[in-house]
C-alpha cells in the first residue's frame, strides 16, 4: 500500500510543459494552430478537465491551451491572496508569458468561468469571446461541501483529514453518470488536494467568494454589471443535473446578461465539457463560427 503522503498518481495530461510566469513555475498543455483558445478549469481542479477539448478542439483550426491556475495542479502558488482579480492578472501574465497578445475565445469551468468574466473586465482586449460551463457568479446558491469549506476551523479539519473516500465522494458529485468518476480520476483529486499549498490556495479562494451561506453577492454584481456592460460575445452552458451551482443559475444569465447565448445539457452535472464533451465542442465551435469577423 501506498504511504499516504504520496499518492497514486491517477489521470495525467501527455504533452504539458511548464513556463515560469512572475517567477513562478507554471503547467501547460498548448496544442494546435490558430485563435488562441485558452481554457481555465475549477476550484480545486487541474488542466486534465480539458484533456477531452484539447482532442476534440485542436485540430479546428484554434490553437488551445490550458493552465493549472497559480496554486492549482502542478503550478507555483500565489503569494498574495487569492481572489479573482489576482487569479485574472495571473492568466493574463500567463498569456504575455506564452506570446499570445491577440485576443482569445476563453473556456471556464465553474470557478475557472468566474475567473474568465474577471479576466474580461480587467482587460477586455485579451478576450474575444467566452464559453461558460457551469460558471460560479450567478446566484448564491453553492453545494454544502463547498459552503463547509469557508468556515474557518472547519475547512481546516476538512483538508488535513481528507482522504481518498472524500476524493471519491467529490469526484462522483461532478457527474450525473458516475461511472464518469473513474479511478484515474478519483486519484488524481486525491493526489491535488494533497499538495503541501493545497489548503492555504483552496481555503483562501473559497473565502475570498463565500461563505456559509453561499457566494457573496457583492462580487457577483459587480462582475455582472461590467460583463453585461461590455456584451463580449458569450456562450453558457449548464447541466440539468448539476449538484454543486443549481442549473437554475442559468436563468439569472439570462436575466443579468440578456446578449448570452445559452445551452442546457440533459442528465449532465457539473463538468459538461467531460460528461458530454463532443456535445460541448461542438456547441462551442457553432458558437465561435456565428461571430463576427474580429
Amino acid at each position: 500500500m501506498r504511504p499516504e503522503s504520496t499518492p497514486p498518481e491517477g489521470l495525467r495530461a501527455t504533452g504539458t510543459q511548464e513556463i515560469a510566469v512572475r517567477g513562478r513555475r507554471t503547467r501547460y498543455l498548448d496544442e494546435g494552430t490558430g485563435t488562441p483558445t485558452l481554457l481555465i478549469h475549477g476550484i480545486g481542479r487541474s488542466l486534465e478537465d480539458w484533456i477531452e477539448q484539447h482532442r476534440l478542439l485542436a485540430g479546428r483550426g484554434l490553437r488551445v491551451i490550458s493552465v493549472d491556475l497559480a496554486g492549482y495542479g502542478e503550478s507555483e502558488p500565489l503569494s498574495e491572496l487569492y481572489s479573482l482579480s489576482a487569479l485574472a492578472t495571473f492568466l493574463a501574465d500567463f498569456l504575455d508569458t506564452v506570446g499570445i497578445t491577440e485576443p482569445a475565445h476563453v473556456v471556464g469551468n465553474s470557478l475557472g468561468g468566474a475567473v474568465a468574466m474577471q479576466l474580461s473586465a480587467q482587460a477586455p482586449g485579451r478576450v474575444r469571446s467566452l464559453v461558460l460551463a457551469a460558471p460560479a457568479g450567478f446566484g448564491r446558491e453553492v453545494a454544502l461541501s463547498i459552503r463547509m469549506l469557508s468556515i474557518p476551523p472547519l475547512g481546516r479539519l476538512i483538508m488535513r483529514t481528507w482522504s481518498p473516500r472524500a476524493s471519491r465522494r467529490l469526484e462522483r458529485s461532478l457527474f450525473h453518470d458516475t461511472a464518469m468518476a473513474t479511478e484515474e480520476r478519483i486519484q488524481l483529486g486525491y493526489r491535488l488536494a494533497r499538495r503541501p499549498d493545497g489548503t492555504r490556495v483552496l481555503l483562501e479562494t473559497v473565502t475570498a467568494l463565500g461563505g456559509p451561506r453561499g457566494t457573496y453577492a457583492g462580487w457577483r454584481a459587480a462582475l455582472l454589471e461590467v460583463v453585461a456592460d461590455r456584451a463580449v460575445p458569450t456562450l453558457i452552458v449548464w447541466g440539468d443535473k448539476d449538484r454543486l451551482f443549481p442549473a437554475a443559475h442559468l436563468d439569472a444569465a439570462r436575466t443579468r446578461l440578456p446578449h448570452v447565448r445559452t445551452h442546457l445539457l440533459r442528465n449532465t452535472g457539473h463538468v459538461p465539457q467531460i460528461e458530454r464533451a463532443d456535445e460541448f465542442a461542438a456547441l462551442a465551435t457553432e458558437f465561435w463560427t456565428d461571430l463576427p469577423p474580429a
